[in-house]
Formats: structure tokens, sequence, C-alpha cells
């Protein structure tokens, strides 16, 4: 069975990219895959410290706070869905605290070592889901990519986007048929894709 956590970045838990997301992972449970979801705002956390404990020594991040669950389940999972709005051309800043705390997951000489540079098993898949208000969709496509890289690095090797644009109010994304339509076939595909358990 695939596993595939799935994290709610928006502070609106009925926002725009929650619904896209709702779909995605209502689809994956229905095509079989165990999803497990994370709703960032209403946990309290930490972003990185710069303290280098997980390159020192510990294997994992050292801060014990509401992120500790979360990062073990991204250990564990095959498929990662991060869900957002766009706010101010980037990810929440929720959702960029949990990116920081990831790089826990980099090996202590990952900038030296290409071919061990993530302590995650490999063959995993990385998938964003963002909803932007603004409607013209050559601006802020530099968010999915720079992301995708990353977290290629932590052994995502698969990645897939769900964006919408012109979703500006709240309920926009659930009156578009098109976007939950893509939604639910993502959540079907991600269920389905093999891919190495961590």
């Amino acid at each position: 069975m695939r596993r595939i956590v799935c994290l709610n970045g928006s502070p609106r838990r009925g926002g725009n990219s929650a619904a896209m997301a709702r779909a995605l992972c209502e689809a994956a449970r229905g095509a079989g895959a165990e999803v497990q979801v994370f709703n960032l705002n209403s946990l309290k956390y930490r972003g990185c410290q710069g303290c280098l404990k997980c390159k020192t020594g510990a294997e994992a991040c050292v801060l014990k706070d509401g992120l500790t669950e979360v990062l073990e389940a991204v250990r564990g999972c095959d498929a990662l869905v991060l869900a957002t709005p766009v706010y101010f051309g980037e990810v929440t800043a929720q959702l960029k605290g949990f990116i920081d705390r990831c790089y826990s997951f980099l090996t202590p000489d990952y900038a030296f070592n290409k071919e061990k540079r993530t302590r995650l098993a490999p063959g995993k898949t990385f998938c964003m889901v963002i909803a932007q208000g603004h409607p013209r969709e050559d601006l802020f496509t530099d968010i999915f990519p720079r992301y995708a890289y990353f977290f290629n690095w932590l052994g995502f090797n698969h990645s897939r986007l769900l964006r919408a644009c012109k979703v500006y109010h709240l309920g926009d994304a659930q009156k578009r048929a098109d976007v939950l339509e893509e939604a639910a076939d993502l959540g079907r595909a991600l269920a389905q894709e093999g891919g190495a358990c961590g």
C-alpha cells in the first residue's frame, strides 16, 4: 500500500489549496493509498535553528515540537504532497518552516558526496499543490522547480505539480471542476505509482 503524506501549508483550512489537496487525498484513498494529512498552521514549531546537530552526531532534527511527527511521517512516506497558496510570490511561511527543517534529512557531507546526499530511501515522489490568485500563468512559475530541485537531493526522484491560477477568493477552487478533476487524477496516480518506502 502506498503511503502518502500531505501537508497543508495554508493558514486557512478551507482555502483553495486545501480544497485542491482534499480532492487529491480523497481520490488517493479511494485508489487504495494510506493518506496522512497535517495542517501545519495548527502545529507549534520553529524553523531550522542552524544548530548543525543533525550534521554532527544526530541522525534527525533534534528540535522536539509539532514538526517531529511530521518529519518522521515524511521519512516513511512514498509520496509527499505540499499544498500552498502563493503569498508574495512564494510558499507560505508555515510551509517554508517545514521545508527548512528538512535540512535534517541531508547527510553531513551532502555538499561534497553527491552519491549519498540523503538519509531517506530513494524513489519517493514529490508533489506540489499550488493555488495562485493572480490570473497570469507566467508569474511565480519558479516556485515548483526550485523546491523540486532541492527535494530531489532528499530522494524524491519523481516530481508532480497541480497548479491553479485565478483562484483568489475563498471557494474559487471548489467551483472549478477542471481543477478538482485534475486533483483527483493526480491523487489516483500517486496511489498507483511505484516507489521505495522509507
